[in-house]
């Protein structure tokens, strides 16, 4: 099986450490944001690791090729032309990740204590994808009906809610309050962040085929998870921080590497 770590993007809520550096070097306690990720998958046995590069491509390229790419196969999708988001990113990898079987897509900006060889074993056979999810507080939430599958997408502050299915469609209602928890438990749903894992199928990349160049990967899966289940993965006791801005890293130093 191989993975791929999203490492492509420009790490805006990161500035100013973003302004001279890709937010995949960012550091936590003496270690970069990379490193994690590349020791994560090594540690739970992939052996061949893609990465898609776009802001300071050339340093990422340079920094894995200087240590020898930490014992492992890796490879680089280069997106120095266009950024392509998640969805564009992984179609355009295509070509390094389709053996055939799964793979796994790994935000370099997530740092936890995720058990990947558990959520490989326990990968739904039938899904096209699974996604690592919790129930940490967010803005923005999948929705997921009984069977596990998703069915939307629900913004709790604009009350928006995408889905290919007319009944829980939902405009954006300004200056309007909505209760989401009423609206989730009168539909017998249940709603989950996404935590920025997941393991595909490469039937993907078929389903792809007709895609713009950039587009999202969430987008990709609420178009098709009428007719294809993308199912939920969650582990107990999952701890997680999403480096995306500074305080974040400060809490990631404190809860995972009490280095200070």
């Amino acid at each position: 099986m191989k993975a791929m770590i999203f490492a492509a993007g420009l790490g805006t809520r990161l500035r100013p450490l973003t302004d001279n550096m890709p937010k995949a070097l960012v550091k936590v306690c003496g270690k970069t944001l990379l490193e994690y990720s590349i020791e994560k998958l090594k540690a739970a046995g992939f052996t061949q690791i893609v990465i898609n590069v776009h802001h300071f491509a050339d340093m990422i390229m340079e920094y894995v090729r200087e240590r020898g790419s930490f014992g492992v196969e890796i490879f680089f999708s280069d997106e120095s032309d266009l950024l392509r988001e998640t969805g564009g990113g992984i179609r355009h990898a295509a070509p390094l990740l389709d053996g055939g079987e799964p793979f796994l897509v790994h935000n370099v900006d997530i740092l936890s204590n995720l058990d990947i060889e558990a959520m490989i074993k326990s990968r739904d056979a039938g899904a096209l994808a699974t996604l690592l999810v919790s129930n940490r507080q967010t803005s923005r939430y999948l929705l997921f009906d009984t069977g596990g599958g998703l069915v939307g997408w629900m913004n709790v502050g604009s009350g928006e809610v995408r889905s290919p299915f007319a009944e829980l469609k939902r405009r954006p209602q300004e200056n309007a309050p909505f209760d989401y928890k009423g609206f989730v438990a009168s539909r017998g749903l249940a709603m989950h962040a996404f935590d920025g894992v997941h393991l595909i199928s490469p039937e993907i990349f078929g389903l792809m085929a007709q895609w713009p160049e950039r587009f999202s990967i969430i987008d990709f899966y609420l178009s098709v998870c009428d007719t294809h289940k993308i199912a939920a993965y969650m582990q107990p006791g999952l701890q997680m921080v999403d480096v995306g801005k500074p305080d974040s890293l400060h809490e990631a130093e404190s809860r995972f590497f009490p280095c200070l």
